[in-house]
């Protein structure tokens, strides 16, 4: 088979030249965007390592906006996702910073609008694989391979067994836990991935508990 360009499928669902570089950024792109929970107005990508260095020739820049579009990693608009986030209304600024304590494919991903904003930060850790590792100052560990809730809410006991319960009643399965918190009794944020989709509507049911400020569902990539 004959490509015609570097942004050609070289896999049979990915699109680009690095399976790390596209691919993956674009699936770092996708979970900034489901954790955001709807288009951003700006999206500001800071890139480290050698994603900051082969960018360009790499893809890696219309990867990151396709994932906020939310083009899968094999949708050919994924070339032009520059000029359709523009035609859409969403600007896009791209950074580059030299940390060598930084894995060298990680990109810090910052989306605004009027309502709020939301820092991600991911690493494409090759054949299209990434990992999560920061949401807004929280160290998390989310590779988008399940469905998965995130709890924002406030550090205080009984949080994880009252999560855990209203999951069990709903016959839904953990299949890992994460929880990261800023302090003792401060912020804190509790990853919960399971076997089964989750329907939306257990998102108000936990956003009553008490110490609760915020969740939402986050689909596999």
């Amino acid at each position: 088979m004959k490509f015609k360009s570097v942004f050609d499928i070289i896999g049979p669902a990915m699109i680009g030249p690095s399976s790390s570089h596209t691919a993956g950024a674009a699936r770092i792109g996708r979970m900034a965007r489901a954790l955001f929970g709807r288009q951003p107005a700006r999206a500001e990508f800071v890139l480290y390592g050698s994603f900051a260095t082969t960018y360009k020739g790499h893809g890696t820049d219309v990867a990151l906006a396709g994932g906020i579009l939310l083009f899968d990693t094999s949708d050919p608009r994924i070339k032009d996702a520059l000029t359709i986030a523009k035609d859409v209304g969403m600007d896009i600024v791209i950074h580059t910073e030299d940390d060598p304590e930084q894995h060298p494919n990680t990109v810090l991903v910052k989306l605004h609008d009027e309502q709020g904003r939301l820092d991600v930060k991911g690493i494409s850790i090759g054949g299209g694989k990434i990992e999560i590792i920061e949401i807004d100052n929280f160290e998390v560990q989310m590779h988008g391979d399940a469905p998965t809730l995130l709890v924002f809410h406030e550090d205080h006991y009984g949080m994880i067994a009252s999560v855990a319960q209203l999951l069990a009643d709903q016959c839904i399965n953990i299949g890992s836990m994460h929880m990261s918190r800023q302090g003792k009794g401060q912020s804190a944020l509790l990853i919960i991935e399971t076997d089964q989709e989750m329907d939306p509507s257990i998102l108000a049911h936990i956003e009553q508990f008490e110490h609760v400020t915020s969740a939402r569902i986050t689909p596999p990539l």
